[in-house]
């Protein structure tokens, strides 16, 4: 395993691995590519008078906004920002339905798994483990995720911001996740690649963090570089016990 630890801080036996998605799951560089190409195909068909480049940036500027305006945690859903952009891109009022089945067929096509994660999942699913998901993404939209990977019926909790109505670091999220799992904090393990939303908050929670990209901090418990790492968390801990 690479990178810092420490190790004595850890149970003998492990009850609980929750993943974050985007970044940890979902390879963030296919949602991009899946949005450019929606950008491209919305300009196209209502003739819009920008170069795709131009258009994408108000996508990204939009929605970017939109989350940036939010009250602290307050939850707010993608598709509502998804649909500011896509009016803001056209310059006029566009029913929900004529632009989202679009956007999520593309979506669901483009979107690849972080290598070896899904595989990783699937191992852990064998293990005596409850496995879940904690993410700031709309209920439907991580579900839908899950599905495209093949991981949901290895997934035994999500939660979700829309479900929670606050998002990571709020406490509500993974107070919410631990008696989903009726799991004590201590034994937990919190796989997420932000510092501050997935590895402190989980840590201020009790939950034993796992930086997988994110930054170093004195909330980081584990650091990997690859999800496989994290059977090696689990397993060692687990022969020293037997």
């Amino acid at each position: 395993m690479s990178g810092q630890e420490r190790d004595a801080d850890g149970p003998d036996d492990w009850a609980a691995v929750f993943w974050d998605i985007g970044g940890v799951i979902l390879a963030l560089e296919s949602v991009q590519s899946a949005h450019a190409e929606f950008v491209a195909e919305l300009c196209d068909r209502h003739a819009v008078d920008a170069t795709i480049e131009e258009a994408l940036e108000t996508w990204r500027t939009t929605v970017g906004d939109y989350f940036r305006e939010r009250d602290g945690t307050e939850f707010r859903s993608a598709r509502d920002g998804y649909q500011l952009a896509v009016e803001t891109i056209v310059g006029t009022a566009v029913p929900r339905a004529e632009w989202q089945p679009r956007f999520d067929e593309i979506v669901h096509s483009s979107i690849e798994p972080v290598p070896g994660a899904p595989e990783t999942i699937a191992r852990l699913a064998d293990r005596d483990l409850h496995v879940g998901v904690i993410s700031d993404v709309d209920d439907a939209a991580g579900r839908a995720m899950l599905e495209r990977f093949g991981v949901r019926d290895h997934v035994d909790s999500i939660t979700t911001s829309e479900e929670v109505g606050r998002t990571k670091p709020d406490p509500a999220m993974f107070e919410t996740a631990l008696e989903t799992a009726g799991v004590a904090p201590e034994r937990s393990l919190m796989i997420g690649d932000r510092y501050e939303h997935d590895i402190k908050g989980a840590a201020d929670a009790g939950i034993h963090g796992v930086a997988f990209g994110a930054e170093a901090g004195p909330a980081v418990s584990y650091r990997i570089e690859t999800p496989e790492e994290v059977l090696e968390i689990v397993d060692r801990k687990r022969e020293r016990s037997d």
